[in-house]
């Protein structure tokens, strides 16, 4: 493990002899980066023109867009969830979290003041293997219920011809407006309408936002089979049953990323979703306990 400063962050960096990964644990936790240690090859995207910083809480997301991984909890959308008034992209991304090593993992906490829930991240690399773990507990410790949505939400660097791997049988158009699926109806993923929605296509000006079910088992990734690169969510689908799947190809802001969200809810509006039991639900004194491991390195192929 060490440590080093980027505009005034800490940020604690974590190496195997596959990867080097940076963390910004007053940044809600934010991983800015994830490098291969053999070519030093740069597989998330992060936005140029913005410096690494901690936002006042409630900040509007979409014009402070970092990239890099975070995380949204307990919400998207603006919105009253349980009756209470939640910011744009939630409360997890504006938090300065407190954090420890514990050997070679970085655990990181924090308590969301307005829907009280408690939140605790254990990163730490495999031994030998190019793959991050992610060992999470989030708990309700507050009287009262609490629906919310949790999400992860990595940017990564793309090209033309890449590939979005996710075994779901089904999929549909988060939002037209923001789709090259205009059409409201589900399609059987990837094929859409007569297109390929799991291809990313030139910087065309155009944008990409899905919702994938009904998947066969936890996953979701990307990969460049030309260089034989890959990055891979792996978790239970009992906890996330969903992926969103949010790409600009150069109409958000002018960027070119691809952002992977395995989810806990459908659709984006929390209060929608409890309505249809489409999204996590704590009960008080009740806790969320689950581990997620990105694979990032070569493609790996099924035997």
């Amino acid at each position: 493990m060490e440590t080093r400063r980027l505009n005034g962050e800490t940020l604690i960096c974590l190496k195997n002899r596959a990867l080097e990964i940076s963390i910004a644990p007053g940044v809600g936790g934010r991983i800015t980066s994830v490098r291969s240690a053999g070519d030093g090859y740069e597989f998330l995207w992060t936005n140029g023109a913005l410096p690494l910083e901690r936002l006042e809480p409630g900040s509007e997301y979409d014009p402070n867009f970092y990239g890099g991984i975070d995380e949204l909890l307990p919400n998207d959308m603006p919105e009253y969830v349980n009756g209470i008034h939640e910011p744009d992209h939630g409360e997890l991304w504006t938090r300065a979290l407190d954090w420890r090593m514990d050997g070679e993992a970085l655990t990181m906490e924090t308590v969301l003041p307005r829907c009280g829930l408690e939140y605790r991240k254990t990163v730490s690399l495999a031994e030998d293997a190019p793959e991050i773990v992610l060992h999470y507990r989030v708990s309700n410790p507050t009287c009262e219920a609490r629906d919310f949505l949790w999400k992860m939400h990595a940017a990564l660097r793309i090209a033309p011809g890449d590939e979005i791997v996710c075994p779901a049988a089904k999929a549909v158009s988060a939002d037209p407006e923001w789709s090259r699926v205009s059409a409201d109806a589900p399609f059987e993923w990837p094929n859409a309408f007569g297109m390929r929605a799991d291809r990313v296509p030139e910087r065309d000006g155009s944008t990409e936002f899905l919702y994938l079910y009904n998947l066969q088992s936890g996953e979701i990734g990307w990969q460049r089979s030309a260089e034989n690169r890959s990055f891979v969510y792996r978790f239970d689908p009992n906890v996330f049953p969903y992926c969103w799947y949010f790409a600009s190809y150069g109409g958000f802001f002018g960027h070119y990323t691809a952002v992977l969200e395995p989810c806990s809810a459908m659709p984006i509006s929390v209060s929608e979703a409890a309505a249809k039991g489409a999204c996590s639900r704590l009960a008080p004194g009740e806790c969320i306990e689950t581990t997620v491991t990105i694979h990032v390195g070569e493609i790996e192929n099924d035997e």
